[in-house]
Formats: C-alpha cells, sequence, structure tokens
C-alpha cells in the first residue's frame, strides 16, 4: 500500500461472518446452521478469497475495529481463525489499535482455542449465554449449562482476556421479573465488561414461532424488565449506551457502535450486508454459490442499493437515536448543509411536547419515555415514499 499519513485514511470496520454452529436455537432466524468439517474448511478458503478480492478498496481505508460474528465462530477450528485475519492484515492496513471482536457460545471453547485467539490478536469475546437459568437454556435450544458458561468466562480471563461481554436476553415464555432479576446478578458479579440485554422477538420461520405467540408474551412484564435492568446494571456500575448494551466506562463497543453513526464497514462472508460509501448491499446467501464465486465480489454482491441524500437522513437519525447520547445537531449539517430543523422540525416539536426527545448541549436524544417508545419515534423520521 501506498505510504501516506494514517489521517488520510477513511475508517473502516470490518465484519466477518462464520455461519456455523453446533445446533440452531430454537428462536434463531439467522443464516446459519450445522455443517461438516469439509463444508467449514471450504468456507474458509473461499472467504479468504473474498478478504484478497478487496485489494484495491483497502488501499483507502484504516480498519479500526473487526467483528467475527456469526452462527458461532468458536465452533469451528481455532486455527482458521488466525488464517482468516492473517489475510486480513495481508490486505488492509489495521490499526495497532483496533478493537477485535469474536462471538463465542459456551460449550464450544477450551483453552487451545482461546490461546490461538490470542495470539490471532483477538482483544475482545462475546460470550452468547442468554441465560443464568439452565432451565431457560434447555427452553432456548442452547446446547451448554450455565456452569459451562463460567468455566469458559473464567478460562477467559486467566488467559488475561480484559474485554468480556456477555448477551443476555428477556421476555422468555413462562420468565418472571425475579428469574430475570437472577440472571442478571449472577452474570454482573462476573463483572465482565460489557453486557447486552435484548428482548426475545418471536421471528418468522423459528420453531419458537410456530411454539408460541405474541400473546404469550407479557407487554408490562417487559417494560419492567426494561426499566429494571438499567436501574441494576447503573447502580453496578454499567451505563447504558445504547438502547439494548450496558458497558462500564470505556468499554463501549466500537464496532456496533459504528453501525449507529454511519461509518463505512465491509461484510465479509455467507450473506455479509455492507455500508460502503453511501451505498448498501449484501453477499450471497447460497452456501455453494458463495464458496464457488467469492473470488469475484462483483459476482457474489447482491441487491446494491445507493442511499440518496433523503435515505442518508433517514439513517443517520433512527440509527443515530439508538446511541442514549443520540445526534449531534451541527454534525447533520455539515453532513447534509442543512439546519436539522429545516429538514425535521414539525417532528422534533411534536416529541419535544410528548416528552419523546429532549435537545442538550447541541444533543437531541431520546427520554426515558421515549427509549420505552423508540421504534415510534425512529419511524417518524422515514420519508414518505
Amino acid at each position: 500500500m501506498e505510504n501516506r499519513l494514517i489521517d488520510s485514511y477513511k475508517d473502516l470496520g470490518l465484519y466477518i461472518h462464520i455461519p456455523f454452529c453446533v445446533k440452531k436455537c430454537d428462536y434463531c432466524d439467522f443464516l446459519s446452521g450445522p455443517a461438516s468439517e469439509e463444508t467449514k474448511r471450504l468456507y474458509v478458503k473461499a472467504l479468504i478469497k473474498e478478504i484478497f478480492s478487496n485489494r484495491d478498496l483497502a488501499a483507502e481505508y484504516l480498519v479500526k475495529t473487526i467483528f467475527i460474528g456469526g452462527g458461532t465462530p468458536s465452533s469451528i477450528n481455532g486455527k482458521f481463525i488466525g488464517e482468516i485475519l492473517k489475510a486480513v492484515r495481508e490486505v488492509f492496513r489495521v490499526s495497532g489499535e483496533a478493537e477485535i471482536s469474536i462471538e463465542a457460545n459456551p460449550g464450544t471453547v477450551n483453552e487451545d482455542k482461546l490461546k490461538e485467539y490470542k495470539k490471532a490478536g483477538i482483544n475482545r469475546i462475546s460470550f452468547g449465554l442468554q441465560s443464568a437459568d439452565n432451565r431457560e437454556l434447555k427452553l432456548l435450544g442452547r446446547i451448554h449449562s450455565y456452569e459451562e458458561f463460567e468455566e469458559n468466562y473464567f478460562l477467559a480471563r486467566k488467559l488475561e482476556f480484559q474485554n468480556i461481554n456477555v448477551d443476555l436476553m428477556s421476555a422468555l415464555p413462562g420468565q418472571t421479573l425475579e428469574m430475570w432479576l437472577g440472571t442478571l446478578e449472577k452474570v454482573i458479579s462476573l463483572k465482565p465488561e460489557h453486557i447486552s440485554a435484548y428482548s426475545l422477538i418471536l421471528e418468522e420461520g423459528t420453531p419458537f414461532f410456530d411454539r408460541y405467540s405474541e400473546e404469550d408474551q407479557d407487554e408490562d412484564l417487559d417494560r419492567k424488565i426494561y426499566g429494571k435492568t438499567r436501574e441494576v446494571l447503573e447502580a453496578a456500575g454499567y451505563y447504558r449506551y445504547e438502547i439494548s448494551n450496558y458497558a462500564r466506562p470505556g468499554f463501549a463497543c466500537r464496532h456496533n457502535s459504528s453501525y449507529w453513526t454511519r461509518t463505512d464497514y465491509l461484510g465479509l462472508g455467507l450473506g455479509a450486508s455492507s455500508l460502503l460509501n453511501n451505498e448498501r448491499f449484501h453477499n450471497e446467501e447460497n452456501m455453494q454459490g458463495y464458496i464457488e464465486n467469492s473470488e469475484d465480489r462483483d459476482k457474489i454482491r447482491k441487491d446494491i442499493e445507493y442511499l440518496d441524500k433523503n435515505k442518508q437522513m433517514e439513517e443517520f437519525m433512527f440509527l443515530g437515536l439508538r446511541m442514549t447520547d443520540g445526534v449531534l445537531k451541527n454534525k447533520f449539517k455539515d453532513l447534509f448543509g442543512e439546519d436539522i430543523e429545516n429538514i425535521y422540525g414539525d417532528v422534533l416539536k411534536k416529541s419535544y411536547d410528548e416528552g419523546l426527545l429532549m435537545e442538550e448541549h447541541n444533543h437531541i436524544f431520546l427520554t426515558e419515555k421515549g427509549l420505552d417508545l423508540s421504534n415510534i419515534v425512529m419511524a417518524r423520521f422515514l420519508f414518505d415514499e
């Protein structure tokens, strides 16, 4: 790559999709599933080919974050992860301070894998726990117990991983507030740097969708859980920086934050999505098609959409408002050449009057009431087609 000042490169996030898991969970509608060892080997080979197909694009960017997600990335051989990241560094300029995350599910992690991750430069692990109650884990179709999660967590600490996230899921069928708080307290006692707390969504095409209905979910209880989660986590030293994400100071997930602030990101792997220079697209979702064509990125990129000014403004608002800091008025003007009130004045006034939004020190952000009704508020910033 040409030698020039770091400041002249654009920031880039890389998302690397590993679409394999030991067993698909009953609530999951992600592009993932079990596969043979041979399919995994062929996929990793194809993924590396795709990485090398982006040499020309890589020349313009400095990679600030890398997120290896799935599926269950920890379900494949740890050496594959090292090979993938080696290829990334050969093609892309990666910041020496890059946040490099991997998703890992309990029951698929061991000491050798964690050592491989450390050697490959991974500095953040996201454990998919979901619940500390073994009955709830069985209900969800998870392959692990809470005790196995603890073993994996303590092993990661022993190997000096100092940035760990734990994913949790609430609003499960039959779950009470007390059961949820039990999970929360157990996880807090471990002192992870980051906790993601999501509500279960019944996705069409999953066993959960067939088994349960929306009537099985208690909206009032969900709201109580939502409010209590913030109260308990903030008392324990975690601050909410996004609707469903909490972190100790200095440990907000930089990669996910780049999505909400519309930093360019490149998705690598089966079905992975990208945003580059205001173009959105996703990769081929058929495994055979991806493996056969991955070295030609034009063949695997699908549904390319250029975002016009209106689409860009929409995304700036509804993605930015996911963050508790909200959006900056002067950044809106810098990007779009317009005062935000000229574009969204009526929407803003209505939302201020209803106590859903606030403005303070150049920031526009959701109030507590607005966070509870965030989907309604964000929809107001969409232009009529």
